[in-house]
């Protein structure tokens, strides 16, 4: 993606949302210097392979939540209260530790958990807390952001984007900060706030314009082009702005490979976008893609997803066609309109 490109032709007639977000794949830190514990290193090896799972295969592949809280419970929490570990080697851990307790987070929402959901997250915010890193505390208010939005609490959705925009500013990464603030633009559209929707919007963009690809540590390095499109595809579409909504879900699908869940995500959204602009055929078309990828994919936020996409379809359910993509719904477990 070049600079300047973004907005070119979104005709949102907001001046002071400028022009366009840099792809990125953040770098590890490299150095002679070893600093981390074995322990810590231990656990970011094992937080990867779960992760890797999760963003593939779904929260309920082979029973990853239970493998993942096995994994805390038996191994992780003994290493948390030795209390015989030098001071540094105690907060490398505990932010290993807050990154398993994050990806244990995600899993247990994508089968439906939302309580230990939560407890994780909270859990994972205690533990960056406790380690001082302000960038992972950060990213954990950023997730129960994100979590909000989702279920449509859209008072929490705002305060804690704004307490991780707050949060990633004190950290110096300005890819956080793009994601608080779009997270907090997120949050003011379900709101019916336009004027700061924009607003952060705009803050977004600034601070995306000033990332370096390349930079940031590994577990940010799924933020890029394609996830935060998608967070302003979700905007404008809950602002009712169905055009520049469309634009960037399109943007959302140039995804890095290893991403199976999010790229249904994205694709069901394109589709909710299509739905609503009456535009049934494609919508159907782009439902029936993200309902065969959902094949490979456990995950109750992916059934959400598409359960969305066929109540703004029910208008035009007596189409032939809309009534093949509720068959398609149906084999896989998805609800749909009576």
């Amino acid at each position: 993606m070049q600079r300047r490109q973004f907005f070119k032709t979104a005709s949102v007639g907001v001046t002071a949302i400028g022009a366009s977000l840099l792809g990125s794949t953040p770098a590890t830190a490299s150095g002679s210097t070893k600093s981390r514990s074995t322990d810590a290193e231990i656990v970011r090896q094992m937080t990867e392979t779960f992760r890797q799972l999760d963003n593939r295969f779904g929260g309920g592949h082979s029973r990853g939540t239970t493998t993942i809280t096995s994994y805390l419970t038996s191994s992780v929490t003994p290493m948390l209260n030795d209390t015989s570990r030098t001071t540094a080697a105690r907060n490398e851990l505990f932010a290993a530790a807050a990154e398993l307790h994050q990806v244990a987070g995600w899993s247990a929402y994508d089968v439906g958990n939302a309580a230990d959901g939560q407890r994780h997250l909270r859990d994972a915010l205690k533990l960056s807390q406790d380690a001082g890193d302000d960038a992972l505390e950060a990213e954990m208010l950023a997730a129960m952001s994100h979590h909000a939005a989702f279920n449509r609490s859209r008072d929490v959705a705002v305060d804690m984007a704004l307490a991780s925009r707050r949060t990633a500013k004190r950290s110096g990464l300005v890819a956080l900060q793009a994601e608080a603030a779009v997270l907090e633009a997120h949050g003011q559209a379900l709101k019916g706030n336009t004027g700061a929707c924009f607003a952060a919007l705009g803050e977004a963009e600034r601070a995306f314009e000033r990332f370096v690809p390349g930079s940031g540590p590994a577990w940010l390095s799924y933020f890029d082009n394609a996830y935060l499109s998608a967070k302003f595809a979700h905007t404008f579409r809950d602002l009712g702005h169905l055009a520049e909504a469309e634009q960037f879900a399109r943007r959302s699908l140039t995804m890095s490979d290893g991403y199976d869940r999010g790229r249904l995500f994205n694709t069901a959204l394109l589709s909710s976008i299509l739905a609503d602009q009456g535009r049934v055929d494609e919508a159907c078309a782009e439902a029936t893609k993200a309902v065969r990828m959902s094949e490979n994919v456990r995950s109750i936020r992916g059934g959400a997803y598409l359960a969305d996409v066929g109540r703004r379809l029910a208008p035009y359910q007596t189409d032939r066609r809309v009534g093949a993509v509720y068959a398609q719904m149906k084999a896989v477990g998805v609800p749909t309109p009576a």
